[in-house]
């Protein structure tokens, strides 16, 4: 073989090697609390009236307290709506701005029926809708309707009724409906704290109950279209029933669940199977009994919560009483559990090469291949597309190359129990040349990965070192060449 033919031999093989040299990076899980869209801590600002939102100092979002990414505003529909067309929304546009500044989310129940004066507004009565009086008597184990009642509520199909909640659901979709800052919306309209109980205040049939909610889901569904509602676990009305009528149609139309009843009493929750229907499709909310109550009856433990948490596979957990007081007792459960509450994305390894050939010359910029490995560390799926994403930058920080693994939607990875988390690996192929824009100048470049939308702009959170404060976590650096 002439020297020549030898040399350029030898060449092609270096050549080939170089292609072939890849960097392999492990990436490890640090431990950190996440906030990402469609999960984490909810705060009840609003629970039965001011509650907890007065436990904290004047503008505090509790960014301090790890993984709350929600406020809670639960409000009976009397205090948003006075006078007939007068709204009061900055009693919920002021804490909904508050998490919504620091980039958190905001979630509503607005009730008609609460052991206060009254939830429905007063003039909804004036203006002929049907009424029901009935007592609750805690002390006395004395309930139901009683022409003497302290307390009414509508009668939950009555037209006139119908027809202003109607009014009041199109006037706040017009707000909220559909935004991202939103997460959820609990269907709150029907029974006693908008939790479908109907047996001890205005006796209505188990049957009977089933149907008026299903009618409350439809007035709902009319006029919020794009956000997620949410039904309560009671309205099955059988704390022990593990389905209904009216549950088994929430699921049909794409609901999410709750349930409001964890460690409320020694039996620390009743609808695990129900649950099970719901989440591998929609989120469904932990709430906990309010922390001092539990406390008092001795029914509270950060464990019992998490292993809720695991049984619902839950989403979304409460923040259920003063958070202060709540985190400082419970630091290390507050700490477990945000390793597992929703989803927890780990880039577990990614590979590319060490060199990459960039060309204006389609023929010259020689086509390479990245490969992620992820896992899905958390209880719950993620009910978004979630791409993962290497994005190279400049020294000065500037992007300088996209690359999105667009066939690698990573919220269909698995859900599994703690410690037996199941990693999928994918390639995915890119070229920088003319065509495959941008072409970039020789030289050195830092590799970051990320994971969001289908065009590289990143959203969640991971629990990796390196952010760049745009959710972009740098995991080395990468060498570009107009040839090899």
């Amino acid at each position: 073989m002439a020297r020549s033919n030898v040399l350029l031999a030898v060449l092609v093989v270096a050549a080939v090697f170089v292609a072939n040299a890849k960097t392999v990076v492990e990436l490890r899980d640090n431990g950190s609390a996440l906030i990402n869209p469609g999960m984490g801590w909810v705060m009840h600002y609003y629970d039965n009236g001011p509650k907890y939102g007065t436990t904290i100092n004047t503008g505090d979002d509790l960014r301090w307290f790890p993984g709350c990414s929600v406020v809670y505003l639960r409000l009976p529909w009397a205090h948003l709506e006075p006078e007939e067309g007068k709204f009061n929304w900055n009693c919920i546009d002021t804490p909904a701005q508050q998490w919504i500044a620091r980039g958190g989310q905001v979630a509503f129940r607005i009730t008609c029926s609460e052991t206060m004066k009254e939830a429905t507004p007063a003039w909804v009565a004036k203006a002929g809708a049907k009424t029901i009086r009935w007592q609750w008597d805690d002390k006395n184990r004395k309930w139901g309707r009683n022409p003497e009642g302290r307390f009414w509520e509508c009668v939950p199909d009555d037209p006139v009724y119908l027809e202003k909640l109607g009014n009041f659901l199109a006037a706040f979709p017009a707000r909220y409906d559909g935004r991202k800052e939103v997460a959820f919306v609990d269907i709150g309209s029907v029974g006693i704290w908008g939790e479908g109980h109907t047996g001890r205040t205005i006796q209505l049939s188990p049957e009977e109950t089933q149907r008026i909610v299903k009618l409350h889901i439809d007035l709902h569904l009319k006029h919020l279209k794009r956000t997620l509602l949410v039904v309560n676990d009671d309205f099955t009305a059988d704390k022990n029933g593990q389905t209904s009528p009216a549950i088994e149609y929430a699921l049909s139309k794409g609901l999410g669940w709750r349930d409001d009843s964890i460690m409320v009493q020694p039996k620390f929750w009743f609808h695990e199977e129900q649950a099970g229907m719901f989440w591998p499709k929609s989120p469904t909310i932990i709430e906990s009994a309010h922390y001092r109550y539990a406390k008092g009856k001795k029914l509270w433990s950060g464990k019992t919560l998490l292993d809720s948490i695991e049984a619902h596979h839950a989403s979304y957990c409460s923040i259920h009483g003063d958070p202060r007081e709540i985190f400082e007792e419970n630091r290390e459960a507050v700490a477990e559990i945000n390793r597992r509450l929703g989803y927890r994305f780990q880039a577990r390894r990614i590979i590319y090469p060490k060199k990459v050939v960039s060309n204006k010359e389609p023929q010259s910029a020689l086509p390479f291949k990245v490969e992620f490995t992820f896992a899905n560390a958390g209880v719950a799926p993620c009910y978004s597309s979630a791409y993962p994403c290497l994005t190279l930058k400049t020294a000065n920080g500037g992007i300088a190359a996209v690359l999105t693994a667009s066939g690698f939607d990573i919220s269909r990875l698995p859900v599994a129990e703690a410690g037996k988390t199941v990693a999928k690996t994918r390639s995915a192929e890119f070229a920088l040349g003319r065509w495959q824009r941008p072409v970039l100048p020789s030289g050195m470049y830092d590799v970051f990965v990320s994971v969001g939308e289908a065009d590289g702009t990143p959203v969640y959170e991971l629990p990796h070192d390196g952010d760049d404060g745009q959710r972009r976590y740098r995991i080395g650096r990468v060498e570009v060449v107009e040839t090899l």
